[in-house]
């Protein structure tokens, strides 16, 4: 479980006025808690400043996970897993997936990778749960090894099968129809944290939170919340299942520990990466900008941790709804008249890959293309940056 190590507070540095975008004005009373030394360092010495994923005919990278007392790195190239030491040297590597191999978190506690896993034609969507340190060498299938058991999440189907029209047709994995409670398009970012209002994990302990993946279609109103998932996985072993894409299964929790929704406004696929930051007790959510007029269209938010949820309504649903809120954190830039918070961050800035080393640094994920004798392949490398908090970008690579 990752443990509060510093506190929200602080002032942006004056600089950040200058670098704000004209259209949204950079708060400065709040802000993620700066770059202090680790609590403990790793048993593998200090992080390196960068590590390389490799090239792989495969999607591009979708996100990241670290051990850093085994001194192992994960990276999510949709279709494939790939585990590299922290020199980059590849490791070992699962292939086999058909489906959409999300992002990615490493849960200390079991000392194994869990990510989200879309198969959108089956209407199925898994936790995907990695033993990696059963990855011992390339080309492992993720069917026939047993290296991979999945656990069916039943509320995220639910919703993105949902008939909002009432014609009794599901339209599929489209944006262009008012199907999909809130816009639904499946799931994505995924992240160990405590539970939200209980920034140091003091009172429920670690939860597994997973985000939606929410379509653009900007000719709705009810698809301007991220939806967050919240799970205790004490006991998930009894769901757990092997990977059988064949025959897809439907083991898995009859019930969320709690359903969430913040107010970001219109993105484009919802939140790609999620990231708990044990230093300040925030959670990080990377998404693409969405394409609504009338909305900032922000990459990068914060939720604030220690703010308990409020039930409230959920705006612009089709019939009135309440449900349990979530603030944004007062940092970054603000829209006034959404009443939003966040950051332009133009280019990569964690929606490919962000994982928080709890200190102050994180890892963010640059992805590419490079040409090897005609073929296309896909790139990843983790870059380690230091969180600023200043507009329009809130990460600084590390020198």
């Amino acid at each position: 479980m990752r443990q509060h190590t510093g506190h929200l507070g602080g002032r942006l540095a004056t600089a950040a006025a200058a670098l704000a975008c004209a259209a949204v004005v950079a708060t400065t009373s709040t802000a993620l808690a700066q770059p202090a030394p680790a609590t403990a360092p790793a048993a593998h010495g200090t992080p390196p400043s960068s590590v390389d994923g490799g090239a792989w005919q495969s999607g591009h990278v979708q996100g990241m996970a670290i051990d850093r007392r085994k001194g192992f790195v994960y990276f999510s190239m949709t279709n494939l897993l790939v585990k590299t030491d922290l020199a980059g040297k590849p490791v070992g590597s699962v292939t086999g997936f058909t489906g959409h191999l999300g992002d990615l978190d490493f849960n200390e506690k079991d000392g194994r990778v869990y990510g989200s896993l879309e198969y959108k034609e089956a209407k199925s969507f898994y936790i995907a749960i990695v033993d990696v340190d059963r990855i011992t060498r390339m080309n492992m299938d993720a069917q026939s090894t047993g290296v991979v058991s999945t656990v069916y999440l039943r509320e995220a189907v639910k919703d993105f099968t949902a008939d909002m029209n009432g014609d009794g047709v599901f339209d599929g994995d489209t944006g262009s129809t008012p199907d999909h409670r809130y816009g639904c398009s499946g799931i994505d970012g995924v992240a160990f944290g405590p539970a939200f209002g209980d920034r140091r994990g003091k009172r429920a302990g670690t939860r597994l939170t997973v985000a939606y993946g929410v379509y653009a279609n900007t000719g709705r109103t009810d698809n301007d919340h991220q939806v967050l998932l919240q799970y205790d996985i004490s006991r998930w072993r009894t769901y757990e299942r092997p990977l059988t894409e064949s025959v897809p299964h439907t083991s898995g929790p009859a019930r969320v520990g709690g359903k969430f929704f913040v107010y970001t406004g219109n993105t484009t696929y919802g939140v790609q990466n999620l990231e708990y930051d044990g230093h300040s007790g925030t959670w990080l959510m990377a998404a693409y900008k969405g394409t609504k007029p009338g909305f900032p269209n922000y990459s990068v938010f914060a939720v604030d941790g220690a703010r308990e949820p409020v039930r409230g309504p959920v705006r612009g649903q089709q019939r009135p709804e309440r449900g349990l809120l979530l603030p944004l954190l007062r940092a970054g830039a603000h829209d006034a008249a959404t009443g939003t918070y966040g950051w332009p961050a133009p280019g990569q800035y964690g929606q490919y890959g962000l994982v928080s080393l709890d200190d102050g640094r994180f890892y963010v994920a640059r992805s590419g293309t490079v040409q090897d004798g005609g073929v296309t392949k896909q790139t990843a490398r983790a870059v380690l940056n230091t969180w600023t908090g200043l507009t329009p970008s809130p990460f600084a690579p590390v020198s």
